[in-house]
């Protein structure tokens, strides 16, 4: 059967791709090395699929539909914005497991929609091109939105159990495909709030030590009134990392950097969670 070798998260800050190498700090320097080390760990982990689980920003689905998740089946490029020695042209999508996900999912409580036409934003697009698809064991990524940027935002507890239903997809597929699950988003930010450009670096911490330690319960006790008061509403993408450890629950790993400053305006955190040997 499929199997679940591993899983991250990361930011997916679109100021960090367009700073020009020749502006880096060192803190951009150590942000790079830090998507280096993601990437270098999915080759090492012989990943053959990588499911990126992101949020839109309102360029994807307009007020007419507002999925709570959505996982594309077919056709998939990006990301939509133009970054600097990135392509924007297709994407591989594993598209059969991708399909055999959302029709378990049917079978099992989880209504999928789908997309057979997907053309994703910065959340899915730069991890898949940055620490993904340049391994050439994966053979595809799958792209999973949550309502996770834009109100109304799916339960933290409907992420995370959404989560274990990619898991028992994945172990339901009879192939010997190794997947990957990523879980991409900003901590603490105020995105077109008064407060944009501040980060709360005890908040972020606090979200990172919780993926670290396999800790779900410690981000599903928050309520969204005291994520959106402590970290912005542009944390309410930590929904994303609850979707990854739910598919590798109880999973311990290891934070890899974290990082703010003025070149960015949301605390950028990396982490690692491994299936046992």
């Amino acid at each position: 059967m499929a199997s679940i070798v591993g899983g991250f998260v990361m930011p997916h800050e679109p100021g960090i791709f367009y700073m020009p190498r020749e502006r880096w700090t060192e803190g951009q320097h150590r942000v790079m090395a830090a998507y280096g080390e993601i990437a270098r760990r999915i080759g090492e982990l012989e990943a053959t699929a990588v499911v990126v689980v992101g949020a839109d920003h309102h360029v994807l689905f307009g007020p007419g539909c507002l999925p709570s998740y959505l996982i594309g089946i077919g056709e998939v490029s990006g990301p939509y914005e133009k970054f600097a020695g990135i392509d924007q042209g297709a994407i591989p999508n594993h598209a059969p497991l991708a399909g055999h996900i959302a029709r378990h999912g049917r079978d099992h409580g989880y209504d999928w929609a789908v997309a057979k036409v997907l053309r994703v934003d910065h959340s899915i697009g730069l991890p898949a091109r940055v620490c993904a698809l340049v391994n050439p064991s994966v053979r595809g990524v799958i792209p999973v939105y949550l309502a996770s940027g834009v109100e109304p935002v799916i339960s933290l507890r409907r992420a995370h159990q959404l989560g274990g239903a990619l898991r028992a997809a994945v172990e339901a597929w009879d192939t010997d495909d190794r997947v990957v699950v990523i879980g991409s988003g900003g901590i603490s930010h105020w995105v077109g709030m008064p407060q944009m450009g501040r980060v709360n670096e005890a908040f972020d911490h606090r979200v990172l030590d919780c993926v670290a330690r396999g800790d779900s319960h410690g981000l599903l006790e928050m309520s969204d009134a005291e994520i959106l008061e402590q970290g912005g509403n542009g944390a309410f993408e930590i929904r994303n990392f609850l979707c990854m450890m739910g598919a590798l629950p109880g999973r311990t790993g290891r934070v890899l950097c974290y990082e703010h400053g003025e070149e960015w305006v949301t605390g950028l955190g990396f982490a690692e969670v491994l299936e046992p040997a």
